[in-house]
């Protein structure tokens, strides 16, 4: 089709709009401070701004026509689904523009208890998980510098190994009579009895079972303390393995995982509207706070929120300290990805079917009932419409509908100034947070039982009991997700038939469809992406433990009195990989390895520039190195996306060489 002037002059100045939103947003890292909460505001209030005038286009310009017809139904169905999904992006934007952070308050008030260190409980829930994945976290715990604590382990299991394993640690074990109230029911048991004690703790931490704290955990939370309307103090959590989607697209040194954002950026901006919320694992809360509740709420299989607004409703503060001080197991398969995230998306509905809804006659302020309302907002819109953008395309290709009728310089001028505006501003605030393929493949894996979980909840709210997230068991073959593949496979095969059709058939051709059919085409064209990425994740590649934060290393291997120095280029508990002179298979020797002394090692394996050795340690060279591995040093993991990564992992994913 031949462009006529008046296009091509609407088309330039499309594109004048979208060089000044270019033009603006590459001066933002020049002037922008993202602590000044001024500075926050006017970038959100931007967003805000160009999200109104979007949606406003897509209402007066847009939509087909009343009348009860196919074209109508669509255009109008999909409107609502994106009007809703703006409706959470509004909420956002107003969160996004405030922002707390707490370290140099930590720094000021260090040790402000005096001589007398506070006495801390150290609560560790386990249900299923494994000895080696508990070890760890016992471990670390003992190894944590405050002096005045006691760790306790509650084994929701009974079992009888644990207890064992507890006694030779010398911590505390605990277990009850029954499962009542899971998680949140065990951790009340636990609270009842730490008040039986003849000393109870000033503060209690919890900590899930696959989470190690670092050694400062307990001095740099108790220093926000300080404050004594303060209830409890939340940190964030990192993950030293990647999650189910970084691994299966090979690209987990060069992409965040999916919860960097929320505890990175979206808890602090939570902070500074003072809606920090408690999530469980690597959180610290003051002994008489728990104590005026009662016990822990157990009416929300997310017991951590509803413990936050039972805490406000009180008028206790609870506040946010965004420092790497605990480290955990992410979700190793992609099933249990997916159900930890519905588990919370349902967590969420109870509680605002609850007694602390938004709506119900309780204390909380209006800020506390916003909060509620984000998140319902966010879980209710945000998945539906992500399933919603990859079905409608497909309603032109076999029915000819178009749901978005809208001109090529329009679609520029609206959306594409107000995407555009949307990638520099999360630039500046939230540096390679945000890459769009696959933010969307991060939403759109687990759609379909999140959005079933959202208004299962929102219905239905009692009577679904607590999933446990499966850690550990064998992951050392490639497993096919089909269940989860199905529907986007079945989806892909589709939009890309449609497009197909479209190419080759002039019945189905999109070329006399007027100007929505460009609409149609770069969405469809976006939508293969998206689905392929998705499809291709579904498929999980075999793991191996591997320590994301270490970094090479000098050793000193002594072989029959031959001493040679080695760079060990990786290490796990059980074995390591050196780098050097090449060494006769079941050669046995002594490796030192820094702060650990020297360990017994065996020559099990050789390498293209050197040779692997299996670890035997002492018991207490075992703990030290779960010590330096999980306690010590800085976050693990990726903060931030690095494009030239990001392509080189997804390129040798894509040839298969991606298995490691």
């Amino acid at each position: 089709m031949m462009l006529d002037f008046p296009l091509l002059s609407e088309l330039g100045s499309s594109a004048t709009h979208l060089l000044l939103a270019l033009g603006i947003g590459m001066t933002l890292p020049y002037w922008v401070d993202i602590r000044n909460n001024l500075h926050r505001a006017i970038l959100m209030g931007g967003s805000f701004l160009l999200a109104l005038r979007y949606i406003l286009w897509r209402a007066s310009d847009t939509l087909m026509p009343p009348g009860w017809n196919l074209d109508m139904l669509a255009s109008w169905s999909l409107f609502a689904f994106e009007l809703l999904a703006m409706l959470s992006a509004f909420s956002s934007f107003v969160i996004m523009s405030r922002i707390t952070l707490r370290s140099q308050e930590a720094d000021e008030n260090a040790s402000w208890w005096g001589e007398q260190e506070p006495r801390v409980a150290i609560l560790i829930a386990t249900y299923n998980e494994d000895q080696d994945i508990l070890e760890r976290t016992i471990v670390g715990a003992r190894a944590l510098r405050h002096r005045n604590k006691e760790v306790l382990v509650l084994d929701d299991s009974r079992r009888d190994w644990l207890r064992d394993y507890c006694a030779r640690q010398g911590v505390r074990y605990m277990r009850r009579p029954d499962n009542k109230g899971s998680k949140a029911g065990n951790i009340n048991h636990c609270l009842d009895r730490l008040a039986e004690d003849p000393v109870p703790p000033d503060f209690v931490a919890v900590l899930d079972a696959d989470f190690v704290p670092h050694r400062g955990f307990i001095s740099r939370t108790l220093a926000l303390f300080h404050d004594p309307r303060v209830a409890l103090v939340q940190t964030p959590q990192h993950f030293f393995n990647a999650d189910p989607i970084q691994h299966n697209l090979g690209i987990s040194q060069s992409y965040p995982d999916e919860q960097r954002f929320f505890f990175d950026h979206m808890q602090p901006s939570r902070d500074g509207w003072g809606i920090a919320i408690c999530c469980g694992t690597s959180s610290i809360c003051r002994w008489t706070a728990l104590r005026e509740l009662g016990s822990l709420p157990t009416e929300s299989v997310t017991e951590d929120f509803m413990l936050t607004l039972d805490l406000q409703s009180k008028g206790w503060k609870t506040v946010y300290l965004s420092e790497p001080l605990t480290e955990g197991l992410a979700p190793e398969g992609l099933k249990e990805y997916v159900t930890q995230r519905a588990r919370w998306c349902l967590g969420l509905m109870q509680i605002a079917r609850s007694r602390l809804g938004p709506l119900a006659k309780n204390d909380l302020r209006l800020r506390d009932r916003w909060s509620v309302i984000d998140s319902v907002l966010f879980w209710t819109t945000s998945f539906p419409f992500r399933i919603a953008v990859v079905v409608y395309p497909l309603l032109y290709w076999y029915f000819g509908i178009i749901a978005v009728d809208a001109r090529l310089p329009d679609v520029l001028s609206f959306f594409g100034v107000f995407f555009l505006w949307g990638q520099m501003v999360q630039r500046v605030l939230m540096p390679g947070m945000v890459v769009p393929v696959l933010h969307d493949v991060s939403q759109l894996i687990g759609a379909i039982p999140i959005s079933r979980a959202a208004f299962t909840g929102l219905f239905k709210p009692k009577g679904h009991p607590f999933s446990v997230t499966a850690k550990g068991g064998d992951r050392t073959k490639i497993t096919v997700q089909w269940q989860l593949m199905m529907p986007f496979l079945v989806l892909l095969v589709l939009t890309i038939f449609g497009l197909l059709l479209g190419v080759f058939f002039d019945r189905f051709s999109y070329q006399d469809a007027g100007d929505g059919k460009w609409v149609v085409l770069f969405w469809t064209i976006y939508n293969v992406l998206v689905l392929s990425m998705t499809v291709l994740t579904c498929v999980e590649l075999p793991r191996r433990e591997r320590h994301i934060a270490d970094l090479p290393d000098r050793g000193i291997l002594t072989v029959a009195g031959d001493v040679r120095r080695y760079w060990i280029s990786s290490m796990t508990i059980d074995e390591a990989r050196l780098r050097g002179r090449m060494l006769p298979l079941n050669t046995w020797g002594k490796l030192r390895i820094r702060d650990i002394g020297d360990i017994p090692v065996e020559v099990i394996a050789q390498t293209v520039d050197g040779f692997r050795v299996r670890l035997l340690p002492t018991i207490e060279q075992r703990e030290a190195l779960l010590v330096r591995f999980y306690a010590e040093g800085a976050a693990p993991g990726t903060a931030r996306s690095q494009l030239g990564g990001l392509m080189a992992g997804l390129g040798r994913r894509l040839s298969f060489n991606g298995r490691r």
